[in-house]
This record gives structure tokens, sequence and C-alpha cells, in this order.
């Protein structure tokens, strides 16, 4: 298989597109890592995995939790012996324009969108570097090559992650180690709470899919996934520093 003896390590993993990658690089022969803020979540994706004859372990965790989130990779590469995957996905949308999102508001979108991706890269590289191998896999958004009105927080972060993936992709690639940024646009799940508020409704936010969107429709978890696996594996042995936008060509 694609991913066989690989080790993933993985935040955000309870639901959404999380989820989809976890089961997707577990059906692809890696070792799946499955942490989310929601223990119970992480534990039935994990016993998804192995219902399905796949390797995973479930972990609560607080992303945000620095000495926790360092400690949680570096044991998981202890107890495995290696770590050749890290998808950092767990983040956070909060709406608002300038005028209408606190400086708390910010420092918590920042913490979670940005300052938890750059604690788990650390953790993921301080192991990484030392094998010659790996690949770094962090969650930005359409949002991080694009503009979204009233959306002054999220794309300030999203932008941001971009920035920082292809810094590290630069300064790691001659020793082996690829970072890329995913970069999914509407996919169905309860992230877009943020973005139906601001629209006014699902029967909005559907309209907006359906009208702005040049494919006309949602993505699902399943597609934004075999990208997942894309970026994990040695097919994309040459693509470092990139942002892999999936968005139905909204963007554009």
């Amino acid at each position: 298989m694609l991913l066989q003896d690989h080790v993933a390590f993985l935040t955000g993993a309870g639901s959404g597109i999380g989820r989809a990658g976890a089961l997707a690089l577990a059906r692809n022969g890696a070792t799946v890592i499955v942490s989310d803020l929601d223990p119970d979540r992480a534990g039935a994706v994990a016993a998804e995995i192995t219902a399905s004859g796949g390797n995973a372990e479930a972990l609560g965790l607080d992303v945000t939790d620095d000495a926790a989130l360092e400690a949680a990779i570096a044991e998981s590469h202890d107890r495995h012996g290696r770590l050749d995957i890290l998808h950092s996905h767990a983040g956070a949308q909060i709406p608002g324009r300038l005028d209408e999102v606190s400086v708390a508001d910010m420092d918590a979108s920042w913490r979670l969108n940005v300052r938890s991706h750059f604690v788990a890269a650390r953790g993921a590289m301080a192991v990484m570097k030392p094998q010659g191998r790996g690949s770094i896999i962090v969650t930005s958004s359409n949002s991080g090559v694009q503009y979204d009105r009233g959306m002054i927080a999220y794309c300030t972060t999203k932008h941001a992650v971009i920035a920082m993936v292809r810094q590290i992709a630069v300064d790691y690639a001659r020793y082996g180690v690829r970072c890329n940024a995913l970069c999914p646009g509407f996919v169905d799940t309860v992230f877009n709470a943020g973005f139906e508020a601001q629209m006014g409704g699902r029967r909005a936010l559907e309209n907006y899919v359906a009208g702005t969107i040049p494919m006309g429709r949602w993505g699902t978890a399943e597609e934004i996934a075999e990208s997942i696996v894309y970026l994990a594996s040695d097919r994309s042995s040459f693509m470092t520093g990139h942002a892999l936008v999936l968005d139905g060509a909204e963007s554009l």
C-alpha cells in the first residue's frame, strides 16, 4: 500500500475533513494517531479504522496546550520509532469585520489557526529532520489565497499559515522534510457555522455555493482526503511549499 509502515499524527481528526483524512491515510496503510479536543470523537474515528482492519490510536488533545501538543508528538514518535506524516488540521472560524471582532477573539483565532500549527510543526521537525524524511501538512483554507468579506480573523490567520508553510519548506527542503498547505473551499461540515451565520442562514449559504462556486456544488470531505494522501505520500515527492487549493474554482 501507498503508506505501508508509515506513522501519521493528526490533529482535529474527530470529524469532517480531519476524520476523512484519518480514514484515507489508514486505508493506504498508515498507522494513524487520531487526536481531537473531544476524546470520544477521536476514539470513534480510531475504532472505525481498526474495525476496518487498519491501525489507529486515539488521543484527546487540546492543541492550544503547547506542552501537551509537543509531548504527544514526541511520545508517538518514541512509541513507534518513527513519524512520517503530520497533518496539523485543528482550527476555528470566527466571523466578523474589524469592528466586530474583539482583540480576545483575534488572539483565540491566532492561537488555534497559526500558533498551534507552529508548535506542531516544531515538534514534528524535531524527529523528522534526524530521520531525513517526512511530510508536514498544515490546513489553511482557500481563504488563505483570497479575501472573504467580513472575515478578518479567519483570513488573516489562513494567509499567515501559508506564509509559515512556505518558510518551513524552504528552510528544511535540503533535509528531506516537505511542508505543504491544504486549502479547502466549501465542504459541507459544521465548520461552516461562521459563514452560515454571516450569510443569514443555511439557505443563503447553499445559494452562495450554488451560484458563486463555478462547479456549483460543495466539495466532499472524501475529495479533500484524497489530496491529504497525495501530500503525505511520495506521489508528491517534489512538492514542497505549495498551497494546494481545492475549491471548485471559487478563488479564481
